[in-house]
C-alpha cells in the first residue's frame, strides 16, 4: 500500500492579517512591535501577554508598560474572542460542553472535563470546523470539513472554559472537534502558548494531542521533539474494517503507521497510547490482538479503550460485557497492557465521537449566560 497521501485543509490567512495577542510567545511580540515602529523590551512583552490570558477582572499592571505603550502595542494585535452560544451540562458526571462561535460565524464546541481531584479540570479542545477523516463511527467525521481553527481561536475556547470553571483547569486535550495534526502548524501553536508560562501555564506533559494516524505529521512531531503527549487513535489492524471505519487513516500502510510510532516512542520514552474505539463486532477478535502485537513488538504500548459513541439510529453499538470482557483477556494474556476510559458527557452529546456543533435536545441546557 502506498502511504503518501496529500491532505488539502482550508481556513484563514492569518498572514494577511494582524496577529492575535494570543497566539505570540514574548519573543514574537517584541519582534513585531519593534518592526512595526513601537520599542518593546522583553519583559514588558511578558507583562502584555501575562495581562492578556489574565482572568477577567484582574486589573493589569502598568509596573512595567505604561499606557501609552500598551495602547500602541495593542493597535498592532488583534483581540477577538469566541463567542459561547450555548452551555449544556452533563447531569450524570459533570461534563459541560460549550457551542461557541467564531467572529466569521463558524460553530464548533469544546468539553469541560472534570478530574478525579476536587475542583481540577481539563479541557476538550477543538482543531476544525468539522473534519476531513470521514471516520464512520465519528459525528464530527461526517460533517466533512468547513476550515481549519486558528491557533488564536483554540486558545480563545480554552480561554472561554477556563474563565468560567469552578476551580482550575490544570490540562488539555486536542480531541475535540477535527483532525489535529491536519491543522498541525496551529495546533502546535496553540499547545505552545497553552504551555507558555506567560500564557497557558499548563505542564506539557498536561497537553495531549490526538491523531487518526496521519504518518508524516507523526514524524514531523517526532522530529521537533515536542514535549505534548501523543495518542494514536487505531481502534483496528483488519484492513478492510479500517477502509470502512477510518477512510483517510487507512490509507496510510498499518507497517508506516506502526513504524512512525516506533519512532515517536524511541525518541520520548515511555508507553505509546493506542486508543481503541470499542464496536460490538468488529475489533475485539482474537486476530485483532495478535496483529497488534505483531505490529508493536518491542514497543512498549498501553491500549486505551473506549466504548463507541453513536446516537444514530442503527449506528455501531457498544460491545457487551461478555464480548468486552473476551477482548480485556485476550489482551491480557498477550501481554499487551490496557486500560478502560471513560466517556463522559454522553446525555449532552458531549462524549468522544458525539462533537457535531448543534444544539443541545435532550433536556434543559445550562442558560448562555453564567450564574
Amino acid at each position: 500500500m502506498h502511504s503518501t497521501v496529500v491532505l488539502e485543509a482550508v481556513g484563514y490567512s492569518p498572514s494577511r492579517m494582524l496577529p492575535h495577542v494570543l497566539a505570540l510567545s514574548p519573543t514574537e511580540l517584541v519582534e513585531h512591535a519593534t518592526a512595526s515602529g513601537v520599542p518593546l523590551r522583553i519583559e514588558q512583552a511578558r507583562r502584555i501577554l501575562v495581562d492578556a490570558w489574565a482572568h477577567p477582572g484582574r486589573a493589569p499592571s502598568r509596573e512595567t508598560v505604561g499606557a501609552r505603550t500598551r495602547a500602541a502595542v495593542a493597535s498592532l494585535l488583534r483581540h477577538e474572542r469566541v463567542a459561547i452560544v450555548e452551555r449544556a451540562v452533563d447531569p450524570g458526571d459533570g461534563f459541560m460542553k460549550y457551542l461557541l462561535r467564531a467572529a466569521d460565524g463558524a460553530e464548533f464546541e469544546a468539553v469541560r472535563i472534570p478530574l478525579h481531584r476536587p475542583g481540577r479540570f481539563t479541557v476538550c479542545l477543538s482543531s476544525q470546523v468539522g473534519c476531513a477523516m470521514r471516520c464512520d463511527f465519528c459525528a464530527t467525521g461526517r460533517l466533512g470539513l468547513t476550515r481549519n481553527l486558528e491557533a488564536a481561536e483554540i486558545l480563545s475556547s480554552f480561554l472561554a472554559i477556563r474563565d468560567e470553571a469552578p476551580g482550575r483547569v490544570t490540562g488539555a486535550v486536542f480531541q475535540g472537534q477535527g483532525e489535529p495534526l491536519h491543522n498541525y502548524d496551529e495546533v502546535i501553536r496553540a499547545a505552545e502558548r497553552l504551555r507558555d508560562p506567560c500564557g497557558g501555564s499548563i505542564s506539557g506533559d498536561a497537553i495531549t494531542i490526538s491523531t487518526v494516524g496521519l504518518v508524516p505529521q507523526i514524524r514531523r512531531f517526532t522530529a521537533a521533539r515536542l514535549p505534548f503527549r501523543l495518542i494514536v487513535s487505531m481502534t483496528t489492524t483488519d484492513l478492510q474494517a479500517r477502509a470502512r471505519l477510518l477512510p483517510v487513516a487507512s490509507r496510510f500502510a498499518l507497517e508506516d503507521l506502526a513504524d512512525a510510532i516506533r519512532g515517536y516512542q524511541a525518541s520520548r520514552g515511555g508507553r505509546v497510547t493506542i486508543a481503541w474505539v470499542l464496536i460490538a463486532g468488529t475489533n475485539t477478535s482474537a486476530r485483532e490482538v495478535e496483529r497488534l502485537g505483531e505490529l508493536f513488538a518491542g514497543v512498549p504500548i498501553i491500549v486505551n479503550l473506549i466504548d463507541v459513541n453513536d446516537a444514530r439510529d442503527g449506528g455501531y453499538a457498544r460491545a457487551d460485557d461478555i464480548e468486552r470482557g473476551r477482548l480485556l483477556d485476550r489482551l491480557a494474556a498477550a501481554g499487551i497492557p490496557f486500560i478502560r476510559r471513560y466517556s463522559g458527557g454522553a446525555a449532552r452529546h458531549a462524549a468522544c465521537g458525539m462533537l457535531a456543533a448543534r444544539r443541545v435536545d435532550v433536556g434543559p441546557a445550562v442558560p448562555t449566560e453564567p450564574g
